[in-house]
């Protein structure tokens, strides 16, 4: 097992997507393959980068997948290094028990992970989720509607992913090939 990071990005209808996979496993998404974002991940893992495209090679093509249509189901190992234990407990719950084209409310996955949090501490650990897509934040709901959305461009892209899943319903303008539009 590799003592390092290795990056490497991915084209999408949402932008750009970066992974950092460790020896591990993949440790973080990002909606930004840049070399600022680059950096940050670096500092915040704190693991030398090597430059591995066969490393990467998994993560990538299962991004590439799902956004195709092809995957429903993240199996690339993950590495939970930038996450607190309760954050952990909340997420793995997630990963492990909301399906693609599933939703749970904030709620709901409180009291699914058995953590006994509110559900305003369970929406500033999706906002704080390091495994976007992956690990599927964008599959919890606030109670009376959508909630809020960290990643990419927020809650539109959260809106995009849900129809590209089939838990919300297209509109009529709605392209799987085109990202969400902002106004």
């Amino acid at each position: 097992m590799s003592d390092d990071v290795a990056f490497g990005g991915v084209d999408t209808p949402v932008g750009r997507m970066l992974v950092a996979v460790t020896g591990i496993g993949l440790a973080a998404v990002g909606f930004d393959d840049s070399a600022a974002e680059r950096a940050r991940l670096t500092e915040l893992i704190g693991l030398p980068v090597e430059d591995d495209p066969a490393r990467t090679a998994p993560a990538l093509e299962q991004v590439a997948a799902y956004f195709a249509g092809r995957l429903r189901e993240f199996t690339v190992p993950i590495d939970w290094r930038l996450t607190s234990r309760l954050q952990r407990q909340v997420l793995a719950t997630l990963h492990e028990s909301v399906p693609y084209g599933e939703v749970v409310t904030y709620g709901g996955l409180g009291e699914r992970s058995g953590t006994g949090v509110p559900a305003r501490v369970i929406g500033q650990i999706m906002g704080s989720n390091p495994i976007p897509l992956v690990v599927p934040c964008h599959r919890v709901l606030a109670g009376n509607g959508l909630g809020g959305y960290s990643g990419g461009s927020g809650v539109e892209i959260k809106r995009w992913l849900l129809t590209l899943e089939g838990a919300l319903p297209a509109t009529l303008d709605w392209d799987p090939d085109r990202g969400p539009v902002t106004l």
